[in-house]
């Protein structure tokens, strides 16, 4: 066993060394934490300093550069003078018109409107029968008056006036006013058939001297005072 002042003195030496070496590890740690204290702050200085880097680049050159001011009208104007730039290429575009066919629809003919011919006329009035109507069948004046069922009792009035009026003469036209024929019918259109056929004539004419003047011999005493009938 130990004798109780050797324990005593142990302790108390033990003690002793013991805060010896606690005042002693004090200022040991606080020296340590201070140089990396230290280390910290010169790393965060260096990070801070590579962010603000750039920015304080930045900065320099915003106020270097003054800061140009783009109104609403401005950025408008640039846009529509671009417009016209992007709509128009730099060589002409030549464009290929073969591949096209244009059709223009005609206008439609006009029908001509016929114009009413007044009652008792008709076209061939007042002028002269085409040749191609022209009489060459032949005969004689006995021929055509006995077609025409003229009585032979009026022969020698119908001669009288046939005589002066044509001569005989089936295609015979008067060049003013177209009258045709052995008896000179106006208009030449109102004999039926062809006024220049010497029965188709001489027939007519036999209704027109009945009609008109009642006989061939009253039609003959009008021709004798006026020179026509």
């Amino acid at each position: 066993m130990t004798p109780g002042s050797e324990l005593t003195q142990r302790t108390s030496t033990e003690v002793a060394r013991q805060s010896a070496r606690a005042a002693g590890a004090g200022p040991r740690w606080s020296r340590r934490r201070g140089v990396v204290a230290v280390f910290a702050a010169l790393a965060a200085a260096g990070m801070a300093g590579g962010a603000l880097a750039p920015l304080g680049s930045s900065l320099a050159v915003a106020q270097e550069k003054p800061a140009e001011v783009v109104s609403l009208w401005a950025a408008s104007r640039g846009d529509a003078q671009a417009l016209p730039n992007a709509a128009q290429p730099d060589a002409a575009v030549a464009l290929d018109r073969s591949g096209f066919t244009v059709y223009v629809t005609p206008k439609p003919t006009p029908t001509p409107t016929p114009t009413p011919t007044p009652e008792g006329e008709s076209d061939g009035a007042g002028a002269a029968p085409s040749a191609s109507v022209r009489y060459s069948g032949g005969g004689s004046s006995t021929e055509w008056l006995t077609a025409a069922g003229i009585p032979e009792s009026d022969w020698g009035y119908v001669d009288y006036i046939v005589s002066r009026e044509s001569g005989w003469n089936p295609n015979a036209t008067n060049a003013s006013s177209g009258a045709c024929g052995l008896v000179q019918a106006y208009p030449c259109s109102k004999v039926p058939g062809s006024g220049y056929n010497p029965v188709d004539n001489l027939q007519w004419a036999n209704g027109y001297a009945v009609g008109r003047y009642g006989s061939w011999a009253a039609a003959h005493a009008f021709w004798t005072s006026n020179h026509w009938w």
